[in-house]
């Protein structure tokens, strides 16, 4: 199988990989959102951090959307610049935000490996999108 082909299947699982994490994130957040707040907090304070934790989370699916309707149309599915981007940054955050569930990191943190590792692919897939439908132009 020449390295080409090779990177749809591991691009698949990677984002797959990504999703699972995420979806057992927003099982599991109260440990996450515990670690975010002081020791003394309020239930102001939590429901709060939670919030923006369930935001960001489900900002995140969305963006899962978008990058899986691109994928399985098959604007990106073999273009090989996106896949070695996604299979990049979705391995990238599957391993970081396994740390960020079971050493429970703060959710900030979220945020930065939601700007790297989500928006980042989900953006250019939106240009592959563009430049397929749009300017009607096979994307390389």
């Amino acid at each position: 199988m020449p390295a080409v082909n090779s990177l749809v299947p591991a691009r698949f699982l990677t984002i797959i990989a990504h999703l699972v994490i995420v979806i057992t994130i927003f099982w599991s957040r109260e440990n996450n959102v515990k670690a975010c707040l002081p020791l003394d907090f309020t239930q102001e304070q939590y429901d709060n951090e939670d919030r923006k934790l369930v935001v960001a989370l489900s900002v995140t699916l969305g963006l899962f959307a978008v990058e899986l309707a691109g994928f399985f149309s098959g604007v990106s599915m073999f273009n090989c610049s996106q896949g070695l981007l996604s299979l990049a940054v979705h391995c990238s955050a599957s391993v970081s935000l396994s740390f960020f569930v079971f050493e429970k990191w703060e959710c900030w943190t979220y945020w930065v490996i939601f700007a790297t590792c989500s928006v980042l692919p989900a953006f250019v897939e939106v240009l592959l999108f563009i430049a397929f439908f749009g300017l009607k132009k096979k994307p390389l």
